[in-house]
């Protein structure tokens, strides 16, 4: 009965599913640096299929606890991922984005906290990536529970090259 199963699921597959991917030097996944970013890509079985983010995390170098992280992957000619903040923010008043000097986005809302820090989704239209790829530092500016401000700031150095490399890899 198993090898029956087997059959019909190999029968079912598309050619390009039943091949073995991997990842450069047979990997089933990487992980690379490009300026202050991160490419994580790994192979997702059963499907066969190469996943990449794109990834920043800054971390305090006397306590060791993550400040600040944000992830993101394409989708379509934009972005789509995660920034995750820590706690002690006025949730209500989401946070707001800003590509060094530009004009700062309309504020994006927390979606919720969890114990790795308050989660806030990313979607980056196709304009913005362009502005991010050319862009320095990506500025975020949220607002602690006392009222003050509370700026938090993203290198983009080595942002396209990460960019483009996932792409690359995930082909």
């Amino acid at each position: 009965m198993r090898i029956l199963a087997g059959l019909l699921v190999a029968l079912s597959l598309p050619a390009v599913a039943q091949q073995a991917v991997t990842l450069p030097g047979g990997a089933s996944a990487t992980t690379e640096t490009h300026g202050d970013w991160t490419v994580r890509c790994q192979v997702r079985q059963p499907e066969g299929q190469i996943a990449c983010l794109v990834q920043q995390e800054q971390v305090d170098n006397q306590s060791r606890q993550r400040l600040i992280a944000m992830e993101v992957v394409p989708n379509g000619d934009g972005l789509l991922g995660t920034l995750i903040l820590p706690f002690g923010l006025v949730l209500d008043s989401g946070v707001t984005f800003q590509i060094d000097d530009k004009p700062a986005m309309q504020p994006t809302r927390f979606r919720t906290c969890v114990p790795a820090g308050c989660l806030i989704p990313v979607t980056f239209d196709a304009p913005t990536l362009v502005a991010l790829r050319a862009g320095t530092v990506l500025k975020i500016n949220a607002v602690a529970d006392d009222g003050a401000a509370v700026p938090f700031s993203i290198s983009l150095q080595g942002f396209g090259a990460a960019l483009d490399r996932a792409g690359v890899l995930s082909r």
